[in-house]
């Protein structure tokens, strides 16, 4: 009769995706809870392995978990398993790895950690799953699969990020030719998100951008009453899109390079602070992307935003022409020939 609004709902294949990807995420919050238990142990054994290394399940922390977990109690043993990228000496880390020998502690130390494997393995398998399915639904259409794109290495890669795909790749062909992470902020996770919560069919089923971003929770509900704006905050409600978009808008606001949605983002935070900031940045990110999927147009950046690789090779050139004019050297002396022809 016309008196009920219809829900969304995705299509099948973008709901097996879905389901894949929300226990993915599930398995995540259960890792990081045992791995919270694994500091609290550490603490109390008195190894505060927290205060040397940024995680404690990264490289340098998950080594030296197992060689405790094995016994090992000397604090320069421990310390010389530091990896070559940690900050931290090994004499700074030695000192911070004092057993005070509790075997409670250590015993449930060896659980969680039994736990935290267990759950890494079935993400690891969860993730083999997802690259399945996204084969199967690129493969299944010929607009996808023709498309081809370079890979991006300036993006940072988390942790977290399903290993072995390349994301960037099946990205650009899953929205048939749309390269959504050219968009500053746009991390693995949120695309990842993207496809599996409403993929390119469910964008489109979206009249107009402000219908998808209502529909995301990120439009300002007004109360007008006299014609006065009374309140103008989001509506209440979440999803995992949405979550996924706001932390890309929190990504974009710690960016130290100037940029039109950084720039955006700092206006907005100027003016009614940092959680109003990522609601409206999240907001014109639903809107780019809404734009770039449905009516085609691609994402500029009309400042040339330069990613960290890119910087990281003009600042060497930069390095390097002061050297050269510093010391007068020629071609001659840096042994290049340049030839006639």
């Amino acid at each position: 009769m016309g008196l009920l609004t219809g829900s969304f709902l995705p299509d099948g294949q973008t709901e097996e995706l879905r389901t894949y990807c929300r226990h993915r995420s599930n398995l995540l919050h259960s890792a990081a809870a045992a791995s919270k238990k694994m500091q609290r142990y550490l603490r109390l054994l008195n190894f505060r392995l927290d205060v040397v290394v940024n995680d404690i399940c990264g490289l340098t922390g998950l080594l030296i978990i197992r060689a405790i977990c094995e016994g090992e109690t000397d604090p320069k043993k421990l310390a010389s398993l530091r990896h070559g990228n940690c900050r931290k000496s090994e004499e700074e880390i030695a000192a911070a790895l004092q057993s005070n020998g509790r075997k409670d502690y250590l015993f449930a130390l060896k659980q969680e950690l039994d736990t935290y494997d267990h759950l890494r393995m079935k993400i690891e398998d969860c993730d083999k799953e997802i690259e399945k399915k996204l084969n199967e639904i690129i493969d299944s259409d010929d607009n996808k699969r023709e498309h081809y794109l370079e890979s991006k290495p300036h993006k940072r890669v988390n942790k977290n990020t399903p290993k072995d795909i390349d994301m960037n790749l099946k990205a650009y062909q899953m929205f048939e030719g749309t390269d959504l992470l050219a968009i500053e902020g746009m991390s693995f996770s949120t695309v990842l998100a993207l496809m599996s919560e409403v993929g390119m069919e469910g964008i489109k089923k979206f009249k107009t951008a402000k219908h998808f971003a209502s529909w995301l929770r990120l439009a300002p509900n007004n109360k007008v009453s006299g014609g006065k704006v009374l309140s103008s905050k989001i509506p209440k409600g979440s999803n995992r899109l949405k979550i996924a978009l706001r932390n890309a808008a929190n990504a974009i606001g710690n960016l130290k390079d100037s940029t039109p949605l950084r720039d955006f983002f700092q206006r907005i935070s100027f003016r009614k602070g940092r959680v109003s900031a990522i609601s409206a940045t999240a907001r014109k990110l639903a809107v780019i992307i809404w734009n770039m999927v449905v009516k085609g147009e691609p994402y500029v950046n009309p400042e040339g935003y330069l990613f960290l690789d890119q910087k990281r090779k003009l600042g060497l050139v930069k390095r390097i022409k002061k050297q050269i004019d510093k010391f007068g050297l020629t071609n001659q002396d840096l042994g290049l020939e340049i030839s006639s022809n």
